[in-house]
């Protein structure tokens, strides 16, 4: 499975009349926050595969256009606080950035540590029915201390740090920063969980076989 990743940019090579020719390998479009809900609908359109997405904090709660207005991308599934099952994957997430000054989708620390404990039920049921907590998480931000950045603005969440650290998803994919990307380096290992550094687009080449396999072994073993 071949998951394409967007975040905080519309990339030309995506948005253009040729996108279906060239991603026609993409099985799964994840949108990592800061992106106008055309460019999604047009993923939907172009693609024809699921696109999930989480809003990042520049966002708009409307978006207006030459037809009409609207609150979210057609045909596109919002994420937030939520779990999904897709493509036999396990899949959360939750939107927005630390809050730095007034404005829609950005949470406390203590707010963003409120949203994941109360995912915390469902993802349970999953290591309880499925043998597995998560096997992806999307967010707009960064972890706190994975990614991240000192300044206030591109600060990681703890609450995210905490939930790979205790449901070990196999991916995290993010985007707000790309401190990694000008480092020519978009991924970053920890523990069990491979954090993804989205910025324009990412393409991640998955085996779900292999991805279950392992953390039904991982269960089994007690880990």
């Amino acid at each position: 499975m071949v998951i394409l990743s967007v975040s905080d940019k519309v990339e030309g090579v995506l948005y253009n009349e040729k996108t279906s020719e060239r991603f026609g390998d993409v099985d799964m479009v994840l949108g990592c926050g800061d992106l106008p809900y055309y460019y999604l609908e047009f993923l939907v359109d172009a693609l024809n595969v699921p696109v999930m997405f989480v809003r990042g904090n520049h966002a708009s709660k409307v978006e207006y256009s030459e037809y009409g207005q609207r609150t979210k991308p057609c045909g596109a599934t919002n994420l937030h606080r939520r779990v999904v099952q897709c493509r036999n994957l396990i899949i959360a997430g939750f939107e927005g950035s630390i809050r730095y000054r007034p404005g829609n989708h950005q949470y406390t620390q203590a707010q963003m540590w409120f949203m994941v404990l109360a995912m915390m039920p469902k993802l349970l049921w999953n290591r309880v029915v499925h043998r597995r907590w998560l096997d992806i998480l999307v967010t707009h931000s960064p972890p706190w201390g994975i990614n991240d950045q000192p300044n206030r603005t591109h600060q990681g969440f703890k609450a995210l740090r905490w939930l790979i650290e205790t449901c070990k998803p196999v991916y995290h994919f993010h985007g707000h920063v790309y401190i990694n990307r000008i480092q020519g380096r978009a991924e970053t290992q920890y523990g069990q969980t491979r954090v993804v550094n989205t910025y324009g687009y990412h393409k991640t080449k998955i085996d779900i076989g292999e991805i279950i396999s392992r953390r039904l072994k991982e269960t089994n073993s007690g880990k």
